[in-house]
């Protein structure tokens, strides 16, 4: 039994402490630290559980993180926060002899840029300090990638052509909402897609490439091809990848909302002069549309999303395709938030049971398709997102 400290309370914050308190065979002590002290007060009540303790931190703060974890004394810090301060807690844990996990890679605030060499940077000192860094535990990145693993592991001599493929086809019923951080999301929408093919990365304008895709129980849908980040990751990790694709679907009147604010400014990162004050526009966007955290109530439909892969077993080529359908309310159901939450704040939590068991202990730093991922993808059935899988029908792609 061991102590967890959970940084972020937003939706995905939330379904990771809703999981994490469901298992105290395994999380013996659990804090819930944010910059808002009372969304953190508030999540502990919805679960009903007084024994979480809460905390304010700034996770921007170096100080501040390292006088909180030596005080609550935490084996494992899970890092649900922004992307922008995972390089601030990784540094507040190597400080404090802290074990690390955290959904989505580091991205500096003023640019719209994704790559892990920042945090794999870290290698080294983690390795010396004997501590653990697991990155991208979250769906995509994470289940991806142990998706990915398990399929080389036992189902392909050689993957050589993998697409990423994730719908949502729910319905929040809001004229123009997004899932998650509105200002990660449409960072990570509006900028240029890059895919991987033979050794070289291929950029492509943003939302370029788009083709129907069919997903299992919704039917075909509009699939854009993004850059996301565990790409650079799996090319890495298992080299007979000879083209790596990420596809995203978005409908019609959520892409005209987001060229309209494309068009008047309102995705920009750039400081501008308001009333003598400086303000990033799509920050004060995110502060007027709808926060992820209220969606779920109302939210009807599912998510899918998987690995569609290519590859060579036994000398002959064969098709796999893996993937997982989340009930938007079955979500809000549970924990009170909806699909896309869960679906990152699920496997945060199987990710850190992982490491405490010691199935996923190994000083360095490490992105998840580095471990063996049979355990995980046991606990992925049991914890609430089943898998299903498909042999050599058509991908489609």
């Amino acid at each position: 039994m061991s102590k967890v400290l959970i940084i972020g309370a937003g939706g995905v914050g939330t379904v990771v402490a809703h999981k994490v308190a469901q298992h105290p065979e395994v999380f013996s002590e659990v804090m819930i630290a944010s910059r808002t002290q009372s969304k953190c007060d508030a999540i502990v009540k919805a679960i009903g559980n007084p024994h979480i303790k809460t905390a304010k931190v700034d996770a921007d703060n170096v100080d501040e993180l390292v006088a909180l974890f030596n005080s609550f004394k935490p084996e494992i810090v899970i890092n649900v926060a922004l992307p922008y301060q995972d390089l601030t807690i990784m540094e507040a844990c190597l400080q404090t002899g802290v074990n690390y996990l955290d959904t989505a890679n580091y991205e500096p605030k003023d640019e719209a840029h994704f790559e892990y060499s920042w945090q794999w940077a870290y290698k080294k000192r983690f390795e010396e300090a004997g501590l653990t860094a697991i990155l991208g535990c979250g769906f995509d990145p994470g289940v991806s990638g142990v998706y990915t693993a398990y399929a080389a592991k036992h189902h392909f001599d050689e993957i050589q052509y993998l697409d990423i493929v994730d719908c949502n086809a729910g319905n929040h019923h809001k004229a123009f909402a997004t899932n998650f951080n509105p200002e990660i999301n449409i960072r990570e929408i509006t900028q240029n897609g890059r895919y991987y093919e033979n050794g070289k990365w291929i950029t492509t304008k943003p939302l370029e490439f788009h083709k129907d895709l069919t997903y299992p129980n919704i039917g075909p849908r509009d699939s854009y091809l993004l850059y996301h980040e565990e790409l650079e990751s799996l090319v890495k990790n298992f080299p007979t990848i000879k083209r790596a694709r990420f596809w995203m679907t978005f409908g019609q009147e959520y892409l005209t909302h987001l060229r309209v604010i494309q068009d008047i400014g309102m995705a920009s990162i750039e400081p501008i002069n308001y009333n003598g004050m400086q303000i990033v526009p799509l920050q004060f966007l995110k502060a007027v549309l709808p926060n992820p955290q209220d969606l779920g109530e109302n939210y009807e439909g599912e998510t899918s999303i998987g690995c569609r892969i290519r590859g060579i077993k036994d000398g002959k080529e064969h098709t796999y395709y893996v993937y997982n359908n989340c009930s938007h309310q079955a979500a809000y159901k549970e924990t009170g938030m909806q699909g896309v939450s869960y679906t990152t704040g699920v496997p945060a939590m199987i990710g850190a049971m992982m490491f405490l068991k010691g199935l996923w202990k190994r000083p360095g730093v490490w992105n998840v398709e580095e471990f063996d991922p049979d355990p995980f993808m046991d606990a992925l059935n049991k914890y609430g997102l089943p898998w299903h899988e498909v042999f050599d029908g058509d991908l489609e792609l």
